[in-house]
């Protein structure tokens, strides 16, 4: 059993079908396939459940991708011994919520390059409870999101400081009268839903509706065509208020603290990489 067939048995585990294994790989499909087949062939047992809807796993896979995630953390982390240098080198994989993307880690990452330059970046946008479950999963090195969180496998330290506040179409500032309007967020489990909530129901609104939209520009437009209102940071917000697209509210205190952590697994070998990075964070 070799590490590349193992690599590919968890990209087809995660992915779900021979496809997206081989897009995300960069490999072809028939090298995936037989490489699979081969791997089944040598442990004399199916390790998937094939089907028209894709590829899951049988008790014999799930049980050999508990152990290939153990074995394939555990070379990735013999790697990243060896390169703690002073001059980092290799793949830093990122991810970050939409918001701190597009206003913050511009700046931070052109940093970090300048410094840093044989490191590659690498950078993905999600949502606070995905990006972690990928830190949790060893396919990220760490990511920019909401906190606080509570998961004893992790690390952090606050990257940034941001105001929560409403926003509504232009010329609105009947706070009650927006909050009987739609609340717009990126998905049902984004991270600002549940103050949200809290502050609807300290304002006494016992009835309303959240919908979920899948981009910061989506929200802002359907904000400014006043279909609805929403709670976001208020550096992500401030161009579209200056051109007059939308209007900001500032919310109760107790509710205006927005912290954007970046967070780690707890147990990992920090890459050079890595630990430059939350330097240039940590300084003031």
């Amino acid at each position: 059993m070799e590490s590349g067939d193992l690599k590919i048995f968890q990209a087809v585990a995660r992915e779900g079908t021979i496809t997206k294994a081989a897009q995300v790989l960069n490999y072809v499909q028939s090298n995936v396939t037989n490489r699979i087949k081969y791997l089944e062939a040598e442990l004399k047992l199916p390790l998937f459940r094939r089907s028209n809807r894709g590829m899951t796993l049988t008790p014999a896979g799930e049980n050999l991708l508990e152990y290939t995630d153990k074995i394939l953390t555990l070379m990735d982390e013999a790697v990243k011994s060896t390169q703690y240098s002073e001059h980092p080198a290799g793949l830093l994989r990122l991810g970050s919520i939409e918001t701190t993307a597009v206003i913050h880690l511009t700046p931070l990452l052109t940093k970090y390059h300048l410094r840093y330059p044989d490191v590659k970046l690498s950078l993905i946008t999600g949502e606070t409870h995905g990006l972690l479950q990928k830190v949790l999963d060893y396919e990220l090195d760490g990511a920019f999101v909401y906190g606080p969180v509570d998961q004893p496998d992790i690390e952090h330290v606050v990257a940034f400081n941001e105001e929560l506040v409403l926003i509504s179409e232009p010329g609105k500032s009947d706070m009650r009268e927006l909050l009987t309007k739609p609340m717009l967020f990126f998905d049902v489990g984004c991270t600002h839903r549940a103050k949200a909530e809290k502050f609807l129901g300290e304002s006494g609104m016992s009835s309303y509706q959240i919908m979920e939209f899948g981009t910061l520009e989506v929200i802002l437009n359907g904000v400014a065509a006043g279909f609805g209102v929403s709670m976001l940071p208020q550096s992500s917000i401030t161009k579209a208020e200056e051109a007059g697209l939308i209007s900001s509210h500032r919310l109760p205190e107790g509710y205006r603290d927005l912290h954007v952590w970046f967070v780690h697994r707890q147990n990992s070998i920090f890459s050079s990489a890595l630990s430059r990075l939350l330097q240039i964070i940590q300084q003031p």
